[in-house]
């Protein structure tokens, strides 16, 4: 049962006076990537704490995937439109699926 998919988690903390647009573009960019080949999941959580703490899951087949997805039309539109209401350089963490193995998702 291979284990081989990308999961990457994108931590992004906003300006207050952002939120509302990033939200917009990254709620459209998200249902875009859903629709990629190679990406099984792309989901979006909001910290409950506080509400400028985002937080991207973004399940990938392989490395090909994920780099395919940063050529997308949909991406450079995102990265370029959120870029301003960044309250600080968004981060990322790249994980392997332990389990449920790669045949489950």
């Amino acid at each position: 049962m291979p284990h081989s998919l990308l999961v990457v988690h994108v931590a992004v903390r906003v300006k207050p006076d952002g939120r509302e647009a990033f939200l917009r573009a990254t709620l459209e960019n998200a249902q875009q990537s859903r629709l990629e080949p190679g990406i099984l999941r792309f989901d979006l959580l909001g910290e409950r704490e506080d509400p400028s703490s985002y937080l991207l899951v973004e399940v990938y087949r392989d490395e090909a995937a994920a780099a395919a997805h940063k050529l997308t039309p949909h991406y450079a539109r995102w990265r370029d439109a959120v870029a301003p209401w960044m309250a600080e350089p968004r981060t990322s963490r790249k994980f392997v699926n332990l389990d449920p193995s790669d045949e489950r998702w």
